[in-house]
């Protein structure tokens, strides 16, 4: 049976895919003290958090605290073993305003059959390290298939059918006649 989580304050959080562009599994990750708390994700997922993160810190007032981000990749690295606990559903941003502090909520993803509660993961961190996951997770999101200039879909390395061409025509590749 799948547990819930409670990471609160976290010492470092992240997000990070393994494989190759198309084939890439994400992940959440967090840690506090000896507890790894690894989450599957998809890769919209990670998109939507890091978007998100970045409009919660917009929003709040600015504090005296100075944002110190990761000096190098690694510091935002995905730790290994990379054994997920569940696979995540419906996720939210909170705000606990009394420590100044981002909860990056997730829960899992059951099937509609199920009749369990689904568990829950509650990661708190500061601002720098929320900050710093937006950052690191919109630089592994970007690290993919690249984007079609037409109607903004990946592309494999051979192109793809363009919905935007009406299928008419491969992106990427040379059409006929190039």
């Amino acid at each position: 049976m799948s547990g819930s989580f409670e990471l609160d304050p976290v010492q470092r959080i992240t997000a990070g895919a393994v494989g190759d562009p198309g084939a890439r599994i994400f992940y959440l990750q967090a840690r506090a003290g000896d507890q790894l708390v690894t989450l599957l994700a998809e890769k919209e997922q990670i998109r939507a958090l890091a978007t998100s993160i970045d409009q919660m810190l917009a929003a709040l007032p600015d504090t005296e605290e100075e944002i110190a981000l990761p000096t190098e990749p690694a510091d935002l690295a995905l730790e290994e073993p990379l054994v997920p606990e569940w696979r995540v559903g419906p996720m939210a941003l909170h705000y606990d305003a009394d420590r100044d502090f981002i909860v990056v909520i997730a829960s899992e993803l059951i099937d509609d059959e199920e009749t369990r509660d689904p568990s829950i993961a509650r990661f708190a961190a500061t601002r720098a390290q929320a900050q710093a996951l937006a950052e690191h997770a919109e630089t592994v999101v970007e690290a993919g298939r690249p984007r079609c200039r037409f109607c903004g879909f990946p592309m494999d390395a051979s192109g793809h059918t363009c919905p935007a061409m009406n299928g008419h025509r491969e992106t990427g590749a040379p059409a006929d006649g190039d």
